[in-house]
């Protein structure tokens, strides 16, 4: 059934995707369906949850820099958004816009534990390198960290290159051992 929404929302986009086209696609009745999940939303955010947290999981290669196990995991998150959980992410954040309660079951669910998983993962990684800093300064790298990459996707629609990856990843670690020096 999540497989088949993920089909759905890919072919037909959020609004095309129904209940009744999930059932038909997985070859179940809308009962069943509904036993699990109340709406099409319900569904959606269970697909993302299933498929994202293996695709932004934080991998460090112990051979690469700290910058180059960065610039990788920012790769991994520019790809995440051509993958169709990527297109989940997309369309759940649209209809957040516009709905309350997909807002919060979004903030309160996926988006706050992918954003612990990427303020461990930035702190583990710069600490590879003896690199630290404050809890408000690594919450505030986060974002600059994947603030560019979500800006291009959700605003112009466009992909990340590469350039923008790169001079990201300097950025940000540039910042954390400028803060981390001025700690100290």
């Amino acid at each position: 059934m999540l497989h088949a929404a993920d089909d759905l929302l890919v072919e037909r986009g959020f609004t095309g995707l129904t209940i009744e086209g999930i059932a038909q696609r997985a070859g179940v009745a809308k009962q069943t369906i509904y036993r699990w999940w109340k709406s099409k939303v319900d569904i959606l955010l269970d697909t993302l949850i299933d498929d994202a947290r293996e695709a932004l999981e934080w991998r460090t290669d112990d051979a690469a820099s700290t910058e180059e196990n960065l610039a990788s995991h920012l790769r991994r998150v520019a790809d995440f958004f051509d993958e169709p959980a990527g297109q989940v992410l997309q369309a759940l954040l649209g209809q957040a816009q516009l709905d309350s309660e997909t807002a919060a079951s979004l903030r309160e669910g996926f988006l706050k534990e992918q954003r612990e998983r990427d303020v461990a993962g930035l702190r583990e990684l710069l600490g590879r390198d003896d690199i630290t800093v404050d809890d408000r300064t690594l919450d505030h790298l986060v974002d600059v960290l994947l603030g560019p990459l979500y800006y291009r996707v959700l605003v112009f629609g466009a992909p990340s290159d590469k350039e923008l990856l790169d001079s990201t990843t300097r950025l940000v670690v540039a910042l954390a051992r400028e803060s981390s020096s001025t700690s100290s």
